[in-house]
């Protein structure tokens, strides 16, 4: 392969990651968004050999093909075996996990090249140096606030875990890290620079623990949009450090858009990043609607009534939440909006931006169970049409639909833009029991007039609910 032709083929590829990644803006073009960014890979990976059997990329390495070729085919066989047998309800931790893997990549990469350096005769500029520890600091602290992640996800310590001070130690381990890596910038060879920097290694390491472990489980749609964003740094990092451009370009298109989804999803909750990374939201208790002075009583109903609301409603808005996917009750309410959709019921679902434990998770469990994409509605489209739903049926969804949102200036998610559930001319609402949702406070939603609660297991009253609409 002619080094003339390698530009091309980064701009070839930068353009297929971009594609890739415009494509995951839809859930129609997710699938065709994977193989575009998949193919880009290919290539790249591709045009790493020479036909003289040299890198394009090397710049003097030697590269073992073997090896290369060896990881590829045991990471092909281990994503594939995930994705067949990790059900899209445990989707979150394998999102995390995976993330994370590829943050501890990035950081062995950068580690590798700069204990390599360390122990060469040559002085290495801070230009090369900067990269790699940089790479270093974000992908290790990736690596190890994933794991967490994936551990909160799986219900290890789902709620914040604080002590007095917390943020305080946080921050003198911040600024030992940042000692650390301004003293190896210009001091980066011989035995002290090593020791320097297998020490920042594992602060760093711990730092991410740190990081995250104070952090609630409902808060886990940021944190894994931020540490994904982490990993896209280092691998950009990674690239300057081995001069790679397409890893660059991948890097740094990761890392936006990452970063960016992280704001959006922020602004989604009308809270600032920082509240999320330092807030410990959720950690204390919620009041009692009493204590809270929210009027209004609690109203229960039986599913065969419900059955009757929704089967002679004219237009119907399902609201899914984390009971829908603890419950693994998508496939159930895809067969209630088909039943309802034969008796000419206009059926939509609202969707949260932060619904669940990762971003886009209400998305994919409903695509997983073959729900239309032109039935998926997003809040903002939806909210001004809520006044004209005759039936709201909110399955597992709390702080999302609380109207406290909006009425209640002292509550913790006032300004939080929500789902306008409460002005349907009907709300029924299913969970397990009167709990509070993460952040610790009652539902305004549970007490009005309008509301209608039906109590148990999300599946099992989704179940009893198609059976009593189909004898309805």
């Amino acid at each position: 392969m002619s080094s003339q032709i390698v530009p091309l083929i980064i701009i070839g590829v930068s353009v297929l990651f971009i594609l890739g990644i415009k494509f995951l803006s839809s859930p129609k073009t997710a699938r065709t968004g994977n193989l575009v960014a998949a193919a880009g890979m290919f290539i790249a990976l591709c045009a790493l050999l020479k036909t003289d059997g040299s890198s394009v990329w090397s710049h003097g390495w030697t590269f073992n093909y073997t090896l290369i070729v060896i990881g590829t085919v045991i990471g092909l066989i281990i994503g594939a075996i995930g994705a067949y047998s990790v059900k899209m309800t445990s989707m979150p931790q394998m999102v995390a996990l995976f993330n994370g893997l590829g943050g501890g990549a990035a950081a062995l990469v950068a580690s590798l090249e700069f204990l390599k350096d360390a122990h060469g005769a040559e002085p290495v500029t801070a230009f090369i140096t900067v990269p790699m520890l940089f790479a270093t600091l974000i992908g290790s602290l990736s690596f190890s606030g994933s794991i967490i992640a994936y551990l909160k996800l799986e219900g290890k310590f789902e709620k914040p875990h604080t002590f007095p001070g917390q943020n305080i130690l946080n921050g003198l381990i911040w600024l030992v890290i940042l000692g650390l890596g301004g003293w190896l910038t210009f001091n980066a060879t011989g035995g002290n620079a090593v020791t320097a920097f297998i020490a920042m290694f594992a602060l760093a390491l711990f730092f991410g623990i740190a990081m995250v472990m104070p952090i609630g489980g409902a808060d886990m749609p940021v944190v894994i949009s931020l540490l994904n964003s982490f990993t896209g740094l280092a691998v950009a990092a990674d690239g300057f450090a081995i001069h790679n451009n397409a890893m660059i370009v991948a890097g740094t298109l990761v890392g936006s858009s990452g970063t960016l989804l992280t704001l959006l999803m922020c602004k989604a909750m009308n809270r600032p990043v920082t509240n999320v990374l330092f807030g410990a939201f959720g950690s204390s208790g919620g009041a009692t609607a009493a204590a809270s002075g929210i009027a209004g009583t609690v109203k229960p109903i039986q599913a065969d009534e419900v059955a009757l609301l929704l089967a002679y409603a004219q237009r119907v808005v399902i609201v899914p939440g984390y009971g829908m996917a603890v419950a693994q009750a998508q496939h159930s309410v895809r067969e209630l909006s088909d039943e309802l959709g034969k008796r000419g019921v206009e059926v939509q679902f609202a969707i949260h931006p932060v619904a669940g434990r990762m971003p886009g998770h209400m998305n994919v469990l409903l695509a997983e169970a073959n729900v239309p994409y032109d039935q998926l509605i997003e809040m903002e489209a939806i909210n001004p049409s809520m006044d004209r739903v005759d039936v709201c049926l909110v399955i597992g969804a709390n702080d999302v639909v609380n109207p406290a949102a909006r009425e209640d200036k002292a509550s913790p998610i006032y300004g939080m833009p929500i789902i306008e559930a409460d002005r349907c001319k009907t709300v029924i609402v299913m969970k397990r029991s009167m709990a509070a949702g993460f952040a610790g406070i009652e539902n305004h939603l549970f007490y009005k007039d309008n509301t209608r609660m039906l109590f148990g297991d999300a599946k099992a009253s989704l179940n009893a609910l198609v059976a009593a609409v189909k004898a309805s």
